[in-house]
């Protein structure tokens, strides 16, 4: 009898977890060249952040995370706040992005002197929308997405504090942090 109790208990437990986790995760993460979804998340201040009004304006280095104050989200986030004034300096704006409620950003953006944005996704459907959520929390990816709202380079499952300066250099190569420059189709001569 006892069995049978530790074994609905358990039972109990995983269909929690997964109600908790809502749907299935997407279990791809976005490929380059796609559309970046659009969102709005809040931010520490509590204030709505759009991806779509970077549009045009910004690179954005868009970079989920599983937990604040985890040592691996700590180096990561870390590494960007190094490198935060570089990336400013190229027009690109940084991005971080945990299920982690708006209270443990604001502690963590604290603690660790964080200059630019953590959003909270409580629920998990952007982490869903970029094909990064887990069971229970966000892996690690980070995207690069380009001022026309593309996805121009994805660093999956990296190993936290040593990517900024690869995704550095991804974003110095798409150009300088201004608008792209429209360009008119050529008149076909005619025949």
């Amino acid at each position: 009898m006892k069995t049978f109790a530790f074994l609905f208990s358990g039972l109990l437990l995983l269909t929690s977890v997964f109600a908790f986790a809502g749907d299935e995760p997407r279990r791809v993460p976005l490929n380059v060249g796609d559309e970046a979804p659009n969102f709005t998340l809040k931010n520490v201040a509590g204030n709505d952040v759009e991806l779509a009004s970077f549009k045009g304006k910004n690179t954005v280095v868009l970079y989920f995370y599983p937990k604040d104050f985890t040592p691996g989200c700590t180096a990561e986030a870390e590494s960007f706040r190094d490198d935060h004034e570089r990336f400013k300096k190229a027009g690109a704006v940084i991005l971080g992005v945990s299920v982690d409620d708006l209270n443990s950003h604001k502690a963590f953006a604290s603690k660790y002197s964080l200059p630019f944005e953590l959003l909270s996704d409580v629920g998990g459907n952007v982490s869903r929308q970029y094909g990064v959520m887990g069971w229970i929390m966000a892996k690690r990816v980070t995207y690069v997405i380009g001022r026309d709202g593309k996805i121009k380079l994805a660093y999956p499952e990296d190993d936290g504090g040593k990517h900024s300066k690869a995704v550095f250099k991804a974003v110095t190569e798409l150009g300088p942090g201004k608008a792209p420059v429209a360009t008119k189709a050529k008149a076909k001569p005619k025949s």
